[in-house]
């Protein structure tokens, strides 16, 4: 049995997770929590960041940002490597 909404009655949900990969790394490593979280690549190679946690976006660290420049403004980062599948 197929059930197809009436394009009328549909409707489309975007949820947007601001920050969520390091919110979730703080949340399961409570020495994180307050402190500047970035996952993403290994600044010593050509990662790229993620996701920075509120914390190391106060020092100008955004997403897509190569994560040599987050090094940079934010040396006391802590770099997560992402565990993607936790954040299911």
């Amino acid at each position: 049995m197929s059930h197809s909404i009436e394009p009328q009655n549909r409707k489309i949900i975007h949820v947007d997770m601001d920050a969520f990969f390091a919110s979730v790394e703080q949340r399961d490593n409570p020495a994180l929590r307050g402190q500047c979280v970035i996952v993403g690549g290994s600044p010593k190679s050509r990662g790229v960041v993620c996701a920075a946690s509120y914390e190391a976006r106060q020092f100008g660290v955004k997403s897509a940002m190569a994560s040599a420049q987050a090094i940079k403004l934010c040396p006391q980062a802590h770099f997560i490597d992402p565990d993607f599948q936790k954040y299911q």
